[in-house]
């Protein structure tokens, strides 16, 4: 189940929210400017106020930033034309480690 934690106001989101409806994901939205409980989950859950915040469960995977939340998306959960194209490096970085991409 993937969860977006964001602000309608923010730019940051407003580039994330496209690829979602492109992908026709399936997230769940959570607006930490209106909602209390979302805003006091996404501060448990990743330390911060920061949107936006992606959390996929089924793949125990939590992230910020725009573009690596795009990326991620992209990667995961885009239609692609080879197995080739899947098989690359994700570029999420979890737990103050760099990615495996980033070690390059």
């Amino acid at each position: 189940m993937l969860t977006l934690y964001y602000k309608p106001t923010s730019p940051y989101c407003q580039k994330v929210l496209p690829l979602i409806d492109e992908l026709k994901l399936d997230v769940e939205m959570k607006d930490i400017s209106t909602d209390e409980t979302a805003r006091a989950e996404l501060i448990e859950k990743g330390g911060k106020q920061q949107v936006p915040y992606l959390v996929d469960a089924d793949k125990e995977v939590a992230m910020y930033e725009s573009d690596d939340i795009m990326d991620y998306l992209e990667l995961n959960y885009g239609a692609t034309d080879t197995e080739e194209e899947t098989s690359g490096k994700p570029r999420v970085h979890m737990g103050g480690s760099t990615c495996i991409a980033c070690e390059g």
